[in-house]
């Protein structure tokens, strides 16, 4: 397997993008910024992470990440994550955030094993005016709130 940055058509990681967000309003707003990098094994692309530079100096945000899920499990995400890490590091940013829902114990368990720290959350972010269907819960635990996590790259 291998990390490269991507420069085609976004378009045809939309079922990736789509893995990692529930909301096609949302996709649609965030998919071309940035830079996307993919995991390549045998060609076929398995996964993606996108960064994108945050408002704040100093800071990238992981804006969007996702694993085939017949890959998931067999540390294509975490690879993706020290890639992005270390592109951040490369611009000479400090801090790598992301951001996903607070229901969503799986990715909560992920980033914080990848050492990410939470520091912030946003309550009823998840709601129909912003793409997102009702009533969906995600390991029985409604869909609402976001919550962000950090990760130190200063070292």
């Amino acid at each position: 397997m291998r990390i490269e940055s991507y420069e085609l058509d976004r378009t045809i990681l939309l079922p990736l993008f789509a893995l990692a967000d529930d909301s096609h309003a949302q996709i649609a707003a965030y998919m071309s910024l940035g830079e996307v990098l993919v995991a390549r094994d045998e060609g076929e692309i398995i996964g993606y992470v996108q960064i994108v530079d945050s408002d704040d100096r100093g800071v990238c945000e992981l804006k969007s990440m996702a694993v085939r899920e017949a890959r998931q499990g067999q540390g294509v995400g975490r690879r993706l994550v020290a890639a992005a890490k270390a592109r951040c590091q490369e611009r000479n940013r400090n801090r790598l955030i992301v951001s996903t829902a607070t229901a969503d114990i799986g990715n909560l368990r992920f980033y914080q094993r990848q050492g990410f720290r939470m520091y912030r959350v946003v309550q009823d972010a998840f709601v129909a005016a912003n793409g997102y269907r009702e009533g969906t819960l995600i390991d029985g635990i409604a869909l609402r709130d976001q919550v962000f996590l950090e990760l130190n790259l200063a070292g």
